[in-house]
């Protein structure tokens, strides 16, 4: 066949953030594409075999529709327009920028990033419990911090409970300094730090001493009530079966409850059963609980931190499929005795 050439025009004002630090984003299009991209007089024209310079432009043009509406194109953005084109074509960045949370205290717009975190988002939308798993990076506890405060700011719920489990991340710290809540804030880190960043830290304090917002341990929550509130428990698969049925006994009327949890990385002692895995296989029949199953392909973070993730996903299902292996092998043995 012989090689086949579109050309897309750029506006000048789009140019550098369509081509990316060093021309970065075009020569990854060119890479996975297999295609030749040249930059003439404001003109970008694409070379190669018909059905690649074709998914290149579409890719392009999208990204520069992307640009268009106000967004910096980051590698992520690329990487997962080539992705989903290859997939499945269309335009799924542009149906997934569309859709806007909130915006942060600088003005910096929050949104969905992913197909997986779009269907997240409209989970918690429509469901009144609702399961987010990942791996680390998928916006599970960010884009439901999001909706929560959305939620707080829209007068849809009379306030905002964060939660989560006080357990070491795999090491002994001993005895925490301090009266009991500066001993609990360190596990509780991760949701301050969202809130400052969305609601910003005057607006945060000031809701927090009003008691509209409360962050507190998982334990904190047994005996008490939920109502008119938006819940969301972090780190969910720390937390054991009983804990687990204890924390969605308490849900009252007019109130929504956001579940996150990684099940590749559990810090409960070994032999022990988590609370999210059982929630899972209990609650997945039941009308108006989502569970949401995010993956490697919805990580936002660093495109390395994508790569990380992949890496053990394999290395985890390879070990799982040598000890099924020997498990097999040993039973077989036994059998033939």
């Amino acid at each position: 066949m012989g090689e086949f050439t579109v050309s897309i025009d750029v506006p000048v004002e789009h140019m550098r953030n369509l081509f990316g630090s060093h021309d970065s984003y075009i020569r990854k299009i060119e890479e996975d594409l297999r295609v030749v991209i040249v930059d003439r007089d404001g003109a970008v024209k694409i070379s190669g075999e018909r059905e690649e310079v074709m998914k290149a432009s579409h890719v392009m043009r999208e990204l520069i529709a992307l640009s268009e509406r106000g967004n910096e194109l980051e590698e992520q953005h690329v990487n997962y327009a080539i992705e989903m084109e290859s997939e499945s074509g269309g335009d799924v960045l542009l149906e997934i920028d569309g859709d806007c949370i909130c915006h942060t205290v600088n003005g910096k717009p929050i949104k969905p990033k992913t197909l997986g975190q779009k269907q997240y988002v409209d989970a918690m939308r429509d469901h009144m419990i609702v399961f987010g798993i990942g791996p680390a990076g998928t916006g599970k506890t960010y884009l439901a911090m999001a909706m929560a405060i959305t939620a707080f700011k829209n007068n849809e719920v009379g306030r905002i409970i964060l939660t989560r489990p006080a357990i070491e991340a795999g090491e002994k710290l001993g005895f925490l300094p301090g009266d009991l809540q500066s001993k609990v804030d360190p596990y509780l880190r991760p949701l301050y730090d969202a809130l400052y960043q969305i609601m910003g830290a005057e607006s945060f304090t000031k809701n927090m001493e009003k008691g509209l917002i409360e962050v507190a341990p998982l334990a904190y929550m047994r005996g008490r009530t939920l109502d008119n509130a938006y819940i969301i428990l972090d780190e969910a698969q720390n937390t054991t079966p009983a804990q687990m049925k204890m924390f969605l006994t308490r849900i009252g009327f007019g109130s929504k409850v956001v579940v996150t949890g990684d099940a590749s990385q559990k810090d409960l002692a070994p032999g022990a059963k988590s609370g999210l895995d059982v929630a899972t296989k209990v609650l997945s029949k039941i009308d108006d609980i989502s569970f949401c199953n995010l993956t490697s392909r919805d990580v936002v973070r660093h495109p390395l931190v994508q790569k990380i993730v992949r890496a053990y996903d394999d290395y985890e299902a390879k070990e799982k499929r040598r000890s099924e292996s020997k498990v097999k092998s040993r039973n077989y043995n036994r059998g033939k005795k």
